[in-house]
């Protein structure tokens, strides 16, 4: 017995099976230690027959009882597991055990239809290239043959016997016939001859029996019906009354032609008579009346006799024998081989029995050919079998880098970045609710290959550079597990930091994205004011009425106040408090020294990042693969830890060759330079972007002159004299202490 020994993986204990001995071990361990209890057949990058051959049940999913079966049906079947160490698509053949008897038989049959030089050993190719030759050549094994793959002469009578009945198609996918089809031909034939030596007893009329049991037919139920009104006369002789149009009927169907043969067409064929018959003379001009005539005409007079009336006992006869023939018409039109009734007697029996044979020589060929289908779920389990363990019930190809878990699907190229993994998503709804639980960031990317294949989507995790620089529709390369190249394009994004200083600085890019949002903001709505008040002065000058000539003068001045006038005062006061603030900062700040602006903003940066900082760690530490994997419909019972040694192999960004050399020189500046000589020179001139420089700087200092040179005079920069000179004097209070004496209250004389 093999010994388990457990090793950890990203910390996560998990059990070493290093070979299929260890394996035989293995899958009895709880199934609380394995990693995996159960998995989806999607998204797995191994041989599509594999999970389907484990999938016992064929729901979709594999299970742990499913795998620990696999795993003991190979076992009994090799008794040198060293193939399956290899994980190897060759079989030897004496590594098959005694138990495994039937699949050898399989292996040598195969062996000799493809005629190899090696009958020692087979490979999965050759299992499934075997099934296709074998099958081509009629041995299926299900019994049914082809026409192709019978003798000559019973090719016609294969082809008759598939014409008749439903088609039977054997695993080659030919039609053709078997036992039962054959079976079946001898019980219908029969049949058919037993019911044809009845046709003289049914077919009463001779040859013209069919055509004048039709005649019948057509005609049964307005005679049926007529022959029932005339039971109700016979018993209740005033029910005649009743079966006749009443006046205001056919009064209120004058002029309308539809509405007069419908009342036409619910009278009797004749009146009624109470003796039971029908006197063709009396039959009334209905909708019926040509049908009946010909009717009397053709088959009632012949066949009865009598051209001048029906009884109601001759049409019973009449209807009787009518039944009868086309009864025999439906039995034979029932039988599937009516088609052959003349070649029928000629179909011999030997002919018969030889597809019985051909057919059961292939049916005897079921447990051979069946054993090939064992045989290929043998080499597929020595191939896979082993590394599907190692990726479910451990998973250490997950940790290490020189290995391929058989959940990735690729490696995606976007931004300057490698991305080593990816899962297949087949929701992404619900794949990304549950990976939005964690704290890993996310890409989800659509893969479009170039060969036109269908698309899919896949899961990246992203575990360094910056989440900010990834967006929905930036497009990248994804090469798939065999090296094909395909279009990929992001499609969402679940943001989260990839980094701890991503993590620090998250609230000052917060930050910076809220004050670059309302200063926008503020500038559009500057704008529409200012838009607005140039709309309103503009309304305002042209519907002011034409004034007065001595009051000219005063009229033209008001809109220009109000205007054009009022954005100037507008933006001067706007200057004026722009100064007043710069002032006061500069009032603050002078009261600092370096070191104090130093520590204050040390102390800020602390303050927000580290927080920030702590939670990003704490972030960080808690990133877990297994959402990734359960949200592809992975049952999983331990966590996949994201280890800082892992992210810095999931997502990388590889350095330059190791014999490359950087030339700093930027080429961009000097292909500029030399194409700047070349082109004339055109724009505003030097000297006029100076000119206006200083005419701006001039305007703003002059807006904020007063609080910059009282800052001057306060800070000693400029001499009391001219600080006299330059400031606007101010009164003085009067003294706070001086208070005026009361007035004295004036006596009233």
């Amino acid at each position: 017995m093999a010994s388990l020994i457990y090793r950890r993986y990203g910390g996560s204990l998990q059990v070493d099976i290093p070979s299929f001995d260890v394996l035989v071990e293995a899958i009895r361990i709880p199934e609380t230690q394995w990693i995996a209890t159960a998995c989806p057949l999607e998204g797995l990058s191994c041989d599509p027959r594999l999970l389907t051959l484990m999938d016992a049940d064929g729901n979709g999913r594999i299970r742990v009882a499913e795998v620990r079966a696999a795993v003991d049906w190979a076992a009994r079947q090799l008794k040198d597991r060293r193939g399956a160490d290899a994980a190897s698509d060759v079989l030897e053949l004496d590594a098959l055990s005694e138990e495994a008897r039937p699949l050898r038989g399989a292996a040598e049959m195969i062996l000799r239809t493809l005629k190899a030089t090696d009958a020692g050993r087979i490979s999965l190719a050759q299992v499934r290239e075997s099934e296709k030759a074998l099958r081509e050549s009629g041995q299926n094994g299900d019994g049914i043959i082809a026409p192709a793959h019978l003798p000559e002469h019973l090719r016609p009578l294969a082809q008759a016997l598939m014409a008749s009945f439903p088609a039977l198609t054997n695993r080659a996918g030919q039609a053709g016939v078997d036992a039962t089809l054959v079976k079946r031909f001898r019980e219908e034939r029969a049949a058919l001859l037993a019911h044809r030596e009845k046709q003289g007893a049914a077919f009463v009329w001779g040859d013209v029996s069919l055509e004048t049991a039709k005649r019948v037919r057509d005609v049964a139920p307005l005679l049926d019906a007529y022959f029932v009104q005339c039971r109700l006369v016979a018993a209740q002789p005033e029910a005649a009354a009743s079966l006749r149009l009443r006046a205001e009927r056919v009064e209120g169907a004058l002029g309308d032609v539809a509405a007069l043969g419908k009342a036409a067409g619910d009278l009797p064929v004749a009146p009624p008579d109470a003796s039971g018959v029908l006197e063709w003379s009396r039959l009334l001009r209905g909708p019926a009346y040509e049908a009946l005539e010909a009717f009397r005409t053709d088959v009632a007079t012949p066949m009865t006799g009598d051209s001048q009336r029906l009884s109601d006992s001759a049409w019973r006869a009449l209807a009787a024998k009518a039944d009868g023939v086309l009864a025999w018409q439906a039995q034979l039109e029932a039988s599937p081989v009516r088609k052959l009734m003349d070649t029928l007697p000629s179909v011999s029996d030997a002919d018969l029995d030889a597809l019985d044979a051909a057919s059961a020589a292939d049916l005897a060929l079921k447990p051979t050919l069946d054993a090939i289908n064992e045989l290929e779920r043998l080499v597929l389990y020595q191939r896979w079998l082993l590394l599907f363990t190692n990726n479910f019930i451990s998973m250490p190809s997950l940790y290490m880098p020189k290995r391929s878990a058989l959940v990735e699907r690729g490696t995606l190229i976007l931004g300057g970045r490698k991305y080593t993994l990816s899962v297949l998503v087949t929701n992404r709804a619900a794949h990304s609710a549950l990976t939005s639980l964690g704290t890993t960031c996310i890409l989800y990317v659509q893969v479009a290959p170039k060969d036109g294949a269908p698309g899919y989507e896949v899961a990246v995790p992203v575990t360094s550079g910056r989440s900010t620089e990834l967006a929905v529709g930036k497009r990248g390369v994804f090469y798939d597990v065999a090296g094909v190249e395909s279009d990929a394009i992001v499609t969402h994004v679940v943001r989260q930091p990839v980094s701890l200083w991503e993590a620090m600085t998250m609230p000052f890019t917060r930050i910076g994205a809220f004050i670059t949002k309302k200063v926008e903001g503020l500038a559009s709505a500057g704008e529409k004011t200012f838009d607005t008040t140039l709309e309103q002065g503009y309304t305002n000058a042209t519907n002011v009425p034409a004034p007065a000539a001595g009051a000219a003068p005063a009229a033209a001045a008001a809109p220009a106040g109000g205007g054009l006038a009022g954005i100037v005062a507008a933006g001067g006061l706007a200057a004026a408090a722009l100064g007043s603030s710069f002032a006061f900062i500069m009032t603050q700040v002078k009261s600092l020294t370096l070191v104090d602006l130093i520590s204050a903003a040390t102390l800020i940066a602390i303050v927000v990042m580290a927080p920030a900082g702590l939670l990003g760690w704490l972030k960080l530490r808690r990133r877990n693969l297994a959402l990734l994997l359960e949200g592809s419909g992975w049952a999983l019972n331990d966590r996949l830890m994201l280890t800082p040694e892992l992210s810095s192999l999931v997502t990388r960004r590889p350095k330059l060759p190791s014999n490359a050399r950087v030339d700093r020189m930027d080429m961009v500046r000097s292909a500029l330079a030399r194409q700047k000589e070349d082109d004339e020179a055109e724009g505003t001139s030097g000297w006029t972007k100076l000119a206006i420089t200083l005419a701006v700087i001039f305007v703003l200092l002059w807006q904020i002159r007063i609080p910059l040179l009282t800052w001057f005079c306060h800070a000693g920069w400029l001499s009391q004299d001219t600080c006299l000179a330059v400031l606007p004097s101010q009164p003085e209070p009067a003294p706070a202490a001086v208070v005026a004496p009361a007035a004295a209250p004036a006596k009233v004389p």
